[in-house]
């Protein structure tokens, strides 16, 4: 069984390897969170996500016959890259197995850091069962991303770092996918101080975690959907299920546009970059998804290991959720001074224009009809009801 000396042993194991990442205080998102909101940044260790520590833990405790074995792992990336530098460094062999859809530069940092990489068609389940096989081909040791009390032992380092630098934290909340990071947060917190809250968090498609502990025993979702890859999770392990179902204060679910307006907030606000899985644990703080009024709250921004194509999706997707970017189609009269007016309307109320489309009538249409969309940057969401409104008043029909 997990111990929290087995936790501060692992502590010991990394102290020259995984960084004691930075508790930041972040001002500008607690006045958007009506708390006092601290990020643990494990999007700034070494490989880009808190992986390597139980991956780095678990490798150390091997014995000689299972590291001349080699090391096999299946991952959608960041704890691909923690068995890739640990068993680098151990001068060992590794062998991983990751989703063909993985972000090409997970991919390749794995690769960098010296692993063999296996693509396997489908998503991370799929990988499991590709790595599962090459086990009982070749005799490889597996290093599980999160079903393992080693693994879990280190992962659970962060709950004392957290406790070391937030001593006096009222919550905290964690990202989940297979259960791994919050099993060995929560328990190593739990331990030391059963006051603090600590909750996981989930994207609503991809939420394991919470279905499991609502039904009581571990499940399977027929799939896990979200662009935060590193939760895209169908089933949690039974080990983790057992941590959390006994220790977590319960599970969260986010939306991917709550998500990704986190992503933004950081960006903007913290000039900080996260993955989707890093970003959720703020995504629920800023979605006011619990009462966290006037607490001290702590965000573990587990990863940020981000492809830059999805980043520039999930910017454009944040700017439209926040109310920073809209599309309006304007239903005219195709005659002289209509554009006009509505540029006018669209400027006295502080907007600006970065796109324009103007379409003739369509079929079923009055022949002297047109369209006009309008591709505006905007302030929030009450500037944009009030274009629509000054619209509306000047005789323009908005089409929804």
């Amino acid at each position: 069984m997990l111990s929290l000396d087995q936790i501060y042993h692992a502590s010991y194991v990394l102290r020259d390897v995984a960084r004691k990442t930075d508790m930041i205080e972040a001002a500008a998102l607690s006045s958007m969170a009506g708390c006092r909101l601290f990020l643990k940044t494990e999007n700034l260790q070494l490989t880009g996500s808190f992986k390597l520590r139980g991956a780095y833990y678990r490798i150390s405790k091997l014995t000689d016959e299972q590291k001349k074995a080699g090391i096999l792992a299946c991952s959608a990336g960041n704890h691909a890259q923690g068995v890739a530098l640990a068993a680098s460094r151990a001068g060992l062999r590794s062998v991983i197995c990751m989703p063909d859809g993985a972000p090409i530069s997970k991919v390749e940092a794995t690769k960098a850091f010296g692993a063999e990489v296996v693509l396997v068609k489908g998503g991370y389940d799929d990988a499991y069962a590709h790595a599962c096989r090459l086990r009982e081909e070749t005799g490889m040791t597996f290093i599980h991303p999160f079903n393992d009390e080693d693994v879990i032992a280190g992962q659970g380092t962060i709950g004392l770092e957290i406790l070391d630098q937030l001593p006096d934290a009222d919550a905290v909340l964690v990202p989940v996918g297979g259960g791994g990071l919050l099993s060995g947060v929560v328990y190593a917190i739990k331990s030391l101080n059963p006051k603090v809250q600590v909750w996981g968090v989930q994207a609503e498609h991809a939420a394991s975690m919470q279905r499991s502990l609502q039904a009581g025993t571990p499940m399977t979702l027929d799939r896990a959907q979200t662009f935060a890859d590193g939760i895209a999770v169908r089933r949690p392990g039974d080990l983790t299920y057992d941590i959390c179902s006994r220790y977590a204060d319960g599970i969260l679910t986010v939306t991917e546009d709550e998500i990704a307006a986190a992503i933004l907030a950081l960006l903007e606000k913290q000039k900080m970059i996260s993955e989707g899985a890093g970003a959720v644990g703020l995504a629920a703080v800023l979605a006011k998804k619990l009462d966290l009024r006037g607490k001290k709250v702590c965000c573990l921004i587990s990863g940020g290991n981000i492809d830059v194509n999805i980043l520039s999706r999930v910017i454009a997707r944040g700017l439209i959720t926040t109310g920073r970017r809209v599309t309006l189609q304007v239903a005219l009269e195709d005659k002289p001074g209509q554009l006009v007016d509505v540029s006018r309307i669209v400027a006295e109320c502080g907007a600006n224009v970065i796109s324009v489309v103007h379409n003739m009538g369509n079929a079923g249409t009055a022949v002297t009809s047109c369209t006009l969309t309008l591709g505006l940057e905007t302030r929030d969401a009450a500037q944009i009801a009030e274009i629509r409104a000054r619209l509306a008043e000047a005789g323009f029909a908005l089409v929804e």
